[in-house]
Order: C-alpha cells, then structure tokens, then sequence
C-alpha cells in the first residue's frame, strides 16, 4: 500500500487541490453576490427562479468546500456582502439588465463552473475531492440545461452562424 492509499479525509491536499479548491470558492461568492443582484433585476419569472436555483447550488457548494479547508487549515476567501432585494420597478431603465443579458450571463457562469470542476477531477489525487467536484460537475450540467432550455423557449438564445453542409450540384 502507498502513501496515500488509507482514507482519503486522512490524507493531505496538495497545493493544486488547495489552490483549485480555495479559487472555486471565491468565485462561487462571487457569483453569488452577482446572482444576488441579477434576482433584483430579472422581470421574467423563470428567470428568476433559475438564478435563485443557482444561488441554493452555490451556497450548497460553498458550505462543502469551507468544510474541507477548514480541516485542512487552510483560510478562507472573504465573502462579499449579502445583496439588498429591490424593487425592479426602483432601478432606472437605463441601468437595468435585461432579461436575455441575465441568462446569457448565468449560462456563461455555469459553463465557467463546469470548466472548474472538470479541472479539478482531474487535479486531485484524493478521492473525495474529485468526487465532490464531479457532484458539482454533474449539478452544474443540469443547471445548465435548464438555463439552454428556458433560453430557448423565451427566444433569447443568439446561435452563432449555422453551418449547412450543402454540396454544388
């Protein structure tokens, strides 16, 4: 048996693994307080339940990673004020997100995440790290197709130039 073949919670992080698992976390207070914000703007009703989705996701994640750290000594990234709740009504027209801004910004979000964790599954050396990140991964990805989803139905998704293979005849 090699060194680190006994319990993975027994075992050390390497400094990818902190580094990788530290990074994910200040981004994902990041994104939350971005969520947070975004809430305030959406008008669209499903939109707005997506990105509370996102927020409990987040927070669910971040409560993981904060736990592993902590054992491990390793300090936290700082966390970002709560956002207020406002009224859509309140935020002048001119600096107000649009609905289609939102989703195409939470899509970008969640792909970034899903980049994240890949990186990180095939980082770690401990199993319950990768473990974890792929339970994040896979999360993520149904987050994400819901996102793919709403943007379809409500017309905001923009496809890039459509590839037709037509041959001359």
């Amino acid at each position: 048996m090699g060194i680190l073949s006994g319990n993975p919670q027994n075992e050390p992080l390497h400094y990818g693994e902190v580094f990788g698992a530290w990074s994910f976390l200040l981004t994902s207070k990041a994104a939350v307080a971005g969520y947070q914000t975004k809430v305030n703007h959406a008008g669209d009703e499903d939109l707005r339940k997506l990105l509370m989705e996102a927020i409990d996701q987040c927070q669910q994640e971040m409560k993981q990673i904060e736990t592993i750290l902590k054992d491990n000594g390793v300090a936290l990234p700082p966390t970002p004020p709560e956002r207020p709740n406002a009224r859509l009504e309140d935020i002048p027209a001119g600096a107000k997100f649009m609905d289609q801004e939102i989703a195409a910004a939470l899509s970008a979000s969640i792909a970034a995440g899903l980049v994240a964790c890949s990186q990180m599954i095939g980082q770690a050396i401990r199993e319950d790290i990768a473990m974890m990140f792929g339970q994040f991964h896979t999360q993520k990805a149904a987050l994400g197709g819901k996102v793919l989803r709403l943007n379809k139905e409500k017309g905001w998704l923009i496809p890039p130039p459509l590839h037709l293979n037509k041959t001359e005849e």
